[in-house]
């Protein structure tokens, strides 16, 4: 295919504007908060594009963008604590990816909806816990992010739950999050491709989505300050919101 085709197929893209700005707006979160791409993404895109898509859309513009962010992240992050909570996911992926595959395209939308959702009135509520949570707690957390993502592209919710729910810094939780999304991003991709859910021809427009993303996540993170921790949230939130909404299938 030569270069003029694959760009013409990019700009035939559904809701290719939408989409970008969508991207940009995701980065914006995703470089002060380390997290809210899926969150702020999928509902839109899976109103354009089949859920597998928008699904592998995400994690490829991912990892497109893992040198803007991912660095720094390593180096603040508990690595060991962050390598429990992937690994657990990334062996629970496969029952996720297997739903995704016959699951009707509207009702993944109304689970990323409503996962999105409960996640965001989580969220809201500032509830915390106290103390550490060790093995199988973190074996569960885990597991239940890598079904959720496997299914429909929300990797986060469980873990961005569990960390925004703990008394833990604010950079530390921003790192390991990050962390446990990149690594996430790697164990689902893998299972797409195994089940033959990955369609190539989303590589040129996830490059051309990346410029958008990129440009919020380097944004995003010169921005990001502990002391404005508060602002930085409701500001998240109140994206989030909005995506949600304009995802529902009630609004097609």
């Amino acid at each position: 295919m030569s270069m003029p085709e694959i760009v013409q197929g990019v700009l035939a893209t559904p809701g290719l504007f939408w989409i970008a700005l969508t991207f940009l707006a995701a980065g914006l979160v995703r470089g002060f908060t380390g997290f809210g791409t899926a969150l702020i993404v999928m509902p839109v895109a899976a109103v354009f594009l089949p859920v597998p898509l928008a699904i592998a859309l995400v994690m490829f513009a991912g990892m497109f963008t893992w040198p803007l962010i991912v660095p720094r992240a390593f180096r603040e992050a508990d690595r060991r604590e962050v390598l429990m909570l992937a690994g657990a996911a990334i062996v629970t992926a496969p029952v996720g990816v297997w739903l995704l595959s016959w699951v009707e395209r509207d009702v993944l939308r109304w689970v990323v909806a409503l996962a999105a959702a409960a996640t965001l009135a989580a969220l809201v509520t500032g509830w915390r816990y106290h103390g550490r949570v060790r093995g199988p707690g973190l074996a569960g957390v885990g597991g239940a992010a890598g079904v959720l993502g496997g299914t429909t592209g929300l990797t986060g919710p469980p873990v961005i739950l569990f960390y925004l729910a703990s008394t833990r810094p604010a950079a530390m939780m921003r790192a390991n999050t990050i962390l446990f999304l990149a690594l996430l991003d790697i164990g689902i991709v893998v299972n797409m491709v195994a089940r033959g859910l990955i369609d190539w021809a989303v590589i040129p427009m996830t490059a051309a989505l990346a410029v958008p993303y990129g440009a919020g996540i380097l944004t995003g993170q010169r921005l990001f300050h502990p002391d404005l921790e508060r602002v930085y949230r409701w500001l998240a939130y109140s994206v989030i919101a909005v995506a949600i909404l304009t995802g529902l299938p009630l609004f097609d």
